[in-house]
């Protein structure tokens, strides 16, 4: 999840919570750095102030619109009329909280986007490829798959892009957790042996940018 929010206390403290609750959350502080992130990581939410500095909150909006990002925005605003809800929600946000805000509606509502993102079952299936992360069992087709963890955990985050391309930086970060000190040979090996298990076409290779699961 990124977190886009100009108030670095209240970014820090619901950061604080939602990683306390189970999720992952990098924090960007105005609305280019979230342009940035989103082009180098793949996130399934984005909860993005609206007044933001150097790009207004609209303007990331309607950019994850025109690009059809996958991403689903919950757009977050001391503005909480309808008039400006409706706004929101045109320039492309998928729902909208008026500050300040229950913690608690908050957090039932991205546990909601969660489950309808995993199909209701815990998985993720795109390309005629399925996981199941609770079981961690793979299938390519009608055929299950065995793979080791580092496998299913590059092939799981390439499912949740659904197609779009997912840098090595980014796999590296998301798998190994150390962007960093990224090994792009690492992740090059990994997508080398899951072509092998899946077959040399579910995945492609964008050269100079990453990998995607063919659709």
């Amino acid at each position: 999840m990124l977190l886009v929010e100009d108030e670095p206390r209240f970014a820090e403290s619901l950061r604080r919570g939602l990683a306390g609750d189970g999720f992952a959350v990098d924090v960007v502080h105005d609305g280019a750095s979230a342009l940035t992130f989103l082009e180098s990581a793949v996130y399934e939410i984005v909860l993005l102030d609206r007044d933001l500095p150097i790009l207004h909150g609209d303007i990331v909006a309607r950019t994850l619109r025109d690009r059809r990002s996958p991403v689903w925005v919950l757009m977050l605003t001391a503005a909480g009329d309808t008039e400006d809800q409706i706004v929101g929600l045109e320039l492309g946000a998928d729902d909208y909280l008026a500050k300040p805000f229950d913690y608690d509606v908050l957090l039932a509502r991205l546990r909601a986007v969660v489950r309808r993102r995993q199909g209701g079952s815990g998985g993720y299936e795109f390309g005629g490829i399925r996981v199941e992360p609770e079981s961690r069992r793979v299938w390519c087709g009608a055929e299950e798959v065995r793979l080791r963890p580092k496998e299913f955990q590059v092939l799981t985050e390439l499912l949740r892009a659904r197609g779009t391309v997912v840098s090595p930086a980014a796999l590296y970060d998301l798998v190994w957790g150390d962007a960093e000190g990224t090994d792009e040979a690492v992740v090059k090996t990994v997508v080398h042996s899951l072509r092998k298990k899946l077959g040399p076409d579910r995945i492609e290779t964008v050269h100079g940018s990453g990998y995607r699961i063919a659709a």
